[in-house]
C-alpha cells in the first residue's frame, strides 16, 4: 500500500475573541485534535492522472486557501506548493483553511491512499479540534452521548455542504463511491456496497446512478 498521509450547520457558532484559540492556526496542534470529519472519495484503479484530475477539482470546489505541506509554521511562514500528486507523495497531507457554511474558517487537509491491489483514495477533511472551536455542540463527537440522531443538528448542513463539494468533483471525474462522516474511508467500498446504501446511515453515501450522483444523507 502507497499511504499518502492516514484521508443542519449551526445557527449559532461558537465565537472565539482574544482569550480563546485561532480554529485557522496551523501550530495550535488542538487544531489538528480529535480525528477528522472526511469526504472520501474511491477514486477507482490506480491512476495519477485521475487522482490529479480529482485533487484538482477538491481544491477549487471546496474553495481551499492555500496549499501547505507542513503544519509546523503558519501559512505566512512558508511557500505553498503545488496541489499535485507529487507534493502529496512528498508531504503525505496537503493543507489548507476553508470557509464553513456558517462563514467560519478552519484548518483543513487532503490526504491520498493509494493501494496496491485496491483503488485510488482521496480524502478532504476536516479536523474535530478546529470544528469544536467554532461550533460548540461538536463536544465530544463521535464519543458523547450526543453523538448520535441529536448530533445531526450540526452535521446535517456540513455533510449537504460536503456532498455538494463531491458532486461538482464527480462532474469532472466520475468516481466510484463518495462517504461522508467521522474518519469513513476505509470503513466500505463501492464493491461491497453494490449501488445500495444501508437504511440505517451513520455516515453519508454519494453513489453513482444511471442518472448522475445520488446522496444519501446519515440518518444516525
Amino acid at each position: 500500500m502507497i499511504f499518502y498521509g492516514k484521508v443542519v450547520a449551526s445557527q449559532q457558532p461558537l465565537h472565539w475573541g482574544a482569550d480563546m484559540h485561532d480554529p485557522t492556526a496551523f501550530t495550535d496542534s488542538e487544531n489538528w485534535s480529535g480525528g477528522y470529519y472526511e469526504l472520501a472519495i474511491e477514486i477507482g484503479d490506480t491512476s495519477d492522472e485521475r487522482l490529479q484530475l480529482a485533487l484538482s477539482a477538491l481544491w477549487r470546489a471546496a474553495a481551499i486557501d492555500g496549499c501547505f505541506g507542513r503544519r509546523d509554521r503558519e501559512p505566512k511562514e512558508q511557500d505553498e506548493v503545488p496541489c499535485t500528486v507529487s507534493s502529496l507523495a512528498e508531504f503525505f497531507h496537503l493543507r489548507g483553511t476553508v470557509t464553513l457554511p456558517t462563514g467560519r474558517r478552519v484548518v483543513c487537509g487532503c490526504v491520498a491512499i493509494r493501494e496496491e491491489d485496491g483503488p485510488d483514495w482521496l480524502d478532504f477533511y476536516l479536523p474535530l479540534g478546529a470544528l469544536e472551536r467554532v461550533d460548540e455542540r461538536i463536544g465530544g463527537f463521535p464519543f458523547d452521548e450526543d453523538s448520535g440522531e441529536a448530533s445531526l443538528s450540526w452535521r446535517r448542513g456540513l455533510d449537504d455542504w460536503l456532498a455538494a463539494i463531491g458532486t461538482s468533483v464527480f462532474d469532472e471525474v466520475q468516481f466510484q463511491l463518495g462517504l461522508i462522516g467521522f474518519e469513513t474511508s476505509g470503513s466500505v467500498d463501492s464493491g461491497q456496497l453494490g449501488g445500495t446504501a444501508p437504511e440505517e446511515r451513520w455516515m453519508g453515501y454519494l453513489i453513482p446512478t444511471d442518472g448522475g450522483l445520488r446522496f444519501d444523507p446519515a440518518n444516525r
